[in-house]
């Protein structure tokens, strides 16, 4: 039987590069979630801010890993980072969740009185 050549295998995710990804992702995601906000309401929620900005550098970190992983053919690594991005979209909307309530009661106070 003929022995099959290992391929030398990348590292399946490089944290430098991911960490680019996130950055990136997050500041424009922010960006634009500051100038949308600040253009209806005056001034943005932090916690919505904060929280949009965080799940914009996850969506681009996760998506830049999975189109990585299938330029690179590895299907199983390009199925963990959207996974990973999804858990972590899904957990920040969770922890960072703003209450809706407290955002627009100000504005029903000026229209009632």
């Amino acid at each position: 039987m003929k022995k099959r050549k290992a391929k030398a295998r990348e590292a399946p995710f490089a944290p430098a590069e991911i960490a680019t990804n996130f950055t990136r992702g997050m500041v424009a995601a922010g960006l634009l979630a500051a100038i949308q906000d600040g253009r209806m309401s005056g001034k943005p929620h932090s916690r919505k801010l904060l929280r949009q900005s965080l799940q914009g550098g996850v969506a681009l970190a996760a998506g830049a890993a999975v189109a990585e992983s299938m330029r690179r053919q590895d299907y199983f690594g390009a199925l963990a980072a959207l996974a990973g991005g999804a858990i972590g979209a899904l957990a920040l909307e969770t922890l960072l969740a703003t209450e809706m309530t407290v955002a627009t009661e100000p504005a029903e106070e000026i229209r009632v009185g």
